[in-house]
């Protein structure tokens, strides 16, 4: 008797269609496009989750330098001034602080401003 991959193959073209779910046109319904198009999806997403944390160190970098200008230091000598201060505030929290508590930012900066002298 010839071995046929009935129930595996079903299982294979349902994990498939599931993951392509809501895809445009034949790319949800037809294995061939499906796979395609879920295997390209998934290389995506596997590179953009490295690159979203690139961007968001990148964002938090422009937020801080765009708010310790005005207070007299560039983006580059207040992390100079912080790591020689011995401050130990990563860039997410001064980022949010810069945002959210312009005072307490303020005093980062101050105290910075005084290390660097």
């Amino acid at each position: 008797m010839r071995a046929v991959s009935g129930i595996v193959r079903k299982r294979r073209v349902k994990k498939i269609l599931r993951m392509a779910k809501g895809y445009y046109g034949s790319h949800s319904t037809q294995m061939k496009q499906a796979k395609e198009a879920v295997i390209r999806a998934l290389k995506y997403s596997y590179r953009d989750r490295r690159q979203k944390k690139r961007m968001m160190r990148r964002l938090w970098s422009l937020r801080i330098n765009a708010a310790a200008r005005p207070l007299g230091l560039s983006y580059s000598r207040l992390i100079n001034g912080m790591k020689k201060a011995n401050i130990l505030v990563n860039r997410k929290v001064l980022s949010n602080l810069a945002i959210y508590d312009i005072n307490a930012f303020a005093a980062i900066v101050e105290v910075a401003k005084k290390a660097l002298v």
